[in-house]
């Protein structure tokens, strides 16, 4: 089947399965389109129990020919990027600049190894075997709060400006962070290599800095073009190009993709808007990206429910990831509190701020991605299939309830 193809099917599914959940379940696009997409998946595998194996093989081989891995994170994830950086304003994230650094490297690292170590001892509980490094491999891939789950969520949960600043900066930078963590426990899990400090440094140094200071330079080229030319059409192409030639460029040279895209947006969003964009430009521009971010999360989330039918059916695994669902919540728990109690000795926050910030960091589409990265074999099969289970149920359970847990806390005094 051909690209073509798969996208059709995709984008037509996604439009009837949001056309439902309007008509029916009433809840967020996004989640209403996963919840329906994993209905529908987990009956085709009940027809398949039930001896209708021809069609139900013929959606698993459609499933199995998308590489979710590719299209989320080389495709995907630099337009989603994007589009939520240009909304965020850059005064206010100055203003969070220490507590959303803190949370997206300290919190992310001490959340990967709490989850590391508490999957290793669990698992075996269960008697199910993974190394401690594919353990704390399976941390680094879960830890980060995902950015399209999160600000699709904080659309309609109504938290306070300030509050959604630190969860859409964190979730916007920890994902660069994350990768690079990834990427050097990957070495060591998967082909053996030894623990090198100074490899990881280098590492971080390149994929991270490098990112940003090359999405710094992309920003600032497409902003001096934007500002001689005042034709919306142009500049909506320029910023598209952005996204597609920047993520393409970053990762060629081997550089933290969305930590550029995301630097990049930043500045388009802010010095763009007030320095080299008309009003109109600025409407067509908002409206155009706001239409992509829709449609690349309803496809995203339709993915996300379909990808239920080529995982491990070995029910152990399942229940485990019920209870390390637990261990991510709790870990994430920790790994709020210690940069937010560091940051109190100097400043005030919100009296509710570690809980709304543990509540809201979501898991989504990215941990998947990067579980899926994993070569296949036994190891891989187990953390898919937890990670899977973690994010269906972080974007159920605190997707849906992240609204209450502020509208509880609202009359409190802000951060």
């Amino acid at each position: 089947m051909t690209l073509l193809s798969i996208t059709s099917i995709l984008i037509t599914v996604s439009a009837l399965f949001a056309w439902i959940n309007y008509h029916t379940l009433r809840l967020p696009t996004t989640i209403g389109i996963m919840v329906i997409s994993l209905l529908f998946s987990l009956f085709l595998v009940l027809l398949g129990a039930l001896g209708f194996e021809q069609g139900v093989n013929m959606a698993e081989q459609l499933v199995a020919q998308i590489d979710f891995n590719e299209a989320l994170l080389n495709g995907m994830l630099g337009f989603l990027l994007f589009a939520g950086a240009m909304h965020v304003n850059l005064d206010d994230l100055r203003k969070s600049k220490w507590t959303i650094g803190l949370l997206a490297s300290v919190g992310l690292c001490i959340s990967t190894v709490l989850v590391g170590v508490g999957t290793f001892y669990i698992l075996k509980l269960f008697g199910i075997e993974l190394s401690f490094a594919y353990c704390l491999l399976f941390g680094a891939l879960i830890s980060p709060t995902d950015p399209v789950a999160v600000m699709g969520i904080l659309k309609t949960a109504g938290v306070s400006k300030e509050l959604e600043t630190k969860i859409t900066g964190e979730s916007l930078f920890n994902d660069g962070i994350a990768i690079v963590v990834f990427l050097a426990l990957f070495g060591i899990a998967v082909n053996g290599d030894q623990v090198d400090f100074g490899h990881i440094g280098i590492l971080f140094v390149q994929e991270a800095l490098g990112g940003a200071l090359f999405g710094f330079v992309c920003g600032w080229i497409v902003l001096e073009m934007l500002k001689r030319v005042d034709n919306y059409q142009v500049e909506v192409l320029l910023t598209l190009a952005l996204v597609a030639g920047g993520s393409t460029a970053a990762a060629g040279m081997h550089l933290s993709a969305p930590i550029a895209v995301v630097v990049a947006g930043l500045m388009i969003g802010n010095h763009g808007r007030s320095d080299a964009m008309s009003d109109v430009t600025v409407q067509h521009l908002d409206t155009f990206w706001e239409l992509i971010d829709e449609i690349l999360n309803a496809v995203l989330f339709l993915l996300i429910g379909l990808e239920v039918m080529i995982l491990s059916s070995d029910s152990t695994v399942w229940f485990a990831g019920l209870i390390l669902a637990v261990l991510v919540l709790v870990s994430r728990l920790f790994a709020v509190s210690v940069p937010v109690n560091l940051m109190r000795l100097k400043r005030d926050f919100h009296p509710h701020v570690i809980k709304i910030l543990t509540w809201g960091g979501l898991r989504g589409g990215i941990s998947v991605a990067l579980a899926l990265a994993i070569p296949a074999g036994p190891e891989r099969d187990i953390v898919v299939t937890i990670t899977y289970v973690i994010v269906v149920l972080s974007i159920l359970l605190q997707g849906l309830t992240i609204h209450k847990l502020v509208a509880a806390t609202r009359q409190e005094p802000t951060a």
